[in-house]
């Protein structure tokens, strides 16, 4: 119990944080630094919508933490107040994020989340996707209005369902007699336009912003302005926002990364019964997020993928492998469908998820030719030590192994 006392009182005691949530990415600054650009450009297109005339659709990409959300919301926010501040009420403003699992599944949940933020409800199954269209058109409709609607990660709903529903978003205008719809799509792949059709493609990108990656500079900069708010005086050591945007800055200039090393190295610091946060607490915090961003990659994607990287850190432990190939990934992954009863893809899809591990850091995968017999991947498990029992837990769980 001493044990537990000594604990919760180095919380109560500690006063490094002044406000934490100025370093939590759902947080809101008043000035968002290094983005002056791209938020004039959103706002004189979406500037006519205070007139009640529909603004052109705008598709927003750059990779993640480059303030893309950030951006949006700032200028729907502002969008709103002044129309609010006209006594008038012609405007509204819509947020969802693809990716949450509310949302992400199907089209009918897409539009579901959109009838709820308009104030309506459907049921979360059951109905004909034509009907829960013609309710959110009823709805939007029922008054002379201008609804700019914000689908943030568009490109993860495509993977999911298809192109077919943003195509229908882009159309409804015409079937609409008082109001009018403005898409703002946002997406971290910079490729995501290209595989669209050319119509979706043509309605959603009638204007596109890019979000560059911030330098190392930029960085320092926006930790410097949020660790004001965050920390209390003298709490940082010297070197520590340096060490924070280097480390972002490698990972393709992320600010959402760099706060979040920042708030993490602060929350160990607490943890540590220090008073300040120093550079050692910055490598720590670093090791953390790495693990816990690969744990949430484990546990979030389907089960064909985690079938497959199941395969391999069965191949990994088993240690009459050598070295691992494709065919050898695929001949377990077999069995292991077999097992679970899931239907077992063929070969060539197995190896585009192959692919994508490697792409997103699970695995190294080393083109090698052999001979007439052709060319195959030799296969490597890029998971560290520390979480490789708890990834081989979540797969278990997820695929009841």
């Amino acid at each position: 119990m001493d044990k537990l006392d000594q604990i919760f009182d180095s919380y109560v005691a500690s006063n490094l944080f002044k406000n934490k949530s100025v370093l939590q990415s759902s947080y809101s600054p008043e000035i968002i630094l290094h983005r002056a650009t791209q938020i004039e450009n959103i706002a004189s297109i979406l500037g006519p919508t205070l007139l009640g005339e529909r603004a052109s659709n705008i598709f927003l990409y750059g990779k993640t933490g480059t303030g893309k959300t950030l951006s949006a919301k700032f200028i729907g926010d502002k969008l709103e107040s002044k129309v609010k501040s006209a006594g008038k009420s012609h405007l509204k403003f819509i947020y969802i994020n693809c990716k949450s699992k509310k949302v992400s599944d199907t089209e009918y949940r897409i539009i579901a989340e959109l009838i709820a933020q308009l104030g309506g409800k459907v049921p979360t199954t059951g109905l004909p996707t034509d009907a829960v269209y013609s309710k959110f058109i009823d709805m939007i409709d029922s008054k002379k209005q201008i609804v700019v609607l914000v689908l943030d990660e568009i490109d993860q709903a495509v993977k999911k369902i298809s192109d077919t529903f943003i195509y229908t978003l882009t159309r409804l205008n015409s079937e609409l007699k008082n109001a009018q719809i403005s898409l703002v799509g946002i997406s971290n792949s910079l490729t995501f336009m290209d595989n669209l059709d050319p119509r979706v493609r043509s309605s959603l990108g009638e204007e596109e912003i890019i979000f560059a990656p911030y330098n190392a500079l930029q960085l320092r900069d926006i930790l410097t302005e949020r660790a004001k708010a965050a920390f209390n005086d003298d709490i940082l050591e010297e070197g520590v926002i340096a060490k924070c945007a280097a480390y972002a800055a490698r990972e393709h200039g992320d600010a959402r990364r760099a706060l979040d090393l920042l708030r993490v190295a602060g929350e160990i610091a607490v943890r540590e019964g220090e008073t300040k946060v120093k550079l050692a607490h910055i490598d720590a915090a670093n090791q953390k997020i790495e693990k816990d961003k690969m744990l949430d990659i484990i546990e979030s994607e389907p089960a064909q993928f985690q079938l497959v990287l199941y395969s391999i850190m069965a191949l990994d432990k088993d240690k009459k492998y050598g070295t691992i190939f494709t065919g050898d990934v695929y001949n377990i992954y077999q069995e292991i469908c077999e097992k679970t009863r899931n239907e077992v893809l063929t070969q060539r899809r197995v190896s585009d998820i192959l692919g994508e591990f490697d792409m997103l850091g699970l695995i190294n995968a080393r083109v090698i030719s052999k001979g007439r017999q052709g060319r195959t991947r030799e296969i490597k498990l890029s998971l560290s030590p520390n979480i490789k029992e708890r990834a081989e837990d979540i797969l278990k769980k997820a695929l009841g192994l």
